[in-house]
């Protein structure tokens, strides 16, 4: 599934198990520009990062953006009202996720 790709496991010499390297996320304050909606039911962050940034894996910038809402699951409370960031935005925060989880 594509939302697990980018996540690291390492295993040690001596101990076979397999060990995840937990994701970081960067800090997602308010901007001018990002779009309040209500959610119904169906609606999935992954969706919602297709429908507004052209790609479902950004999910995260979504679901980050709405601490409220419970941390990494893709689905938002039904009726709750979240925030999406600016599509201008997308960039320099894929760079801080980048900054903070060495992937460049």
């Amino acid at each position: 599934m594509a939302r697990y790709d980018n996540i690291l496991i390492v295993k040690g010499q001596n101990d076979p198990k397999r060990r995840y390297i937990n994701v970081k996320y960067p800090n997602i304050p308010l901007g001018p520009q990002d779009i309040y909606v209500y959610t119904s039911l169906g609606d999935r962050y992954d969706v919602m990062a297709l429908n507004y940034y052209k790609d479902s894996s950004l999910w995260w910038i979504i679901n980050r953006a709405n601490p409220n809402q419970g941390a990494g699951s893709l689905f938002p409370t039904i009726g709750s009202q979240i925030r999406i960031p600016s599509s201008n935005r997308v960039a320099s925060l894929i760079s801080a996720y980048e900054v903070l989880n060495l992937q460049n």
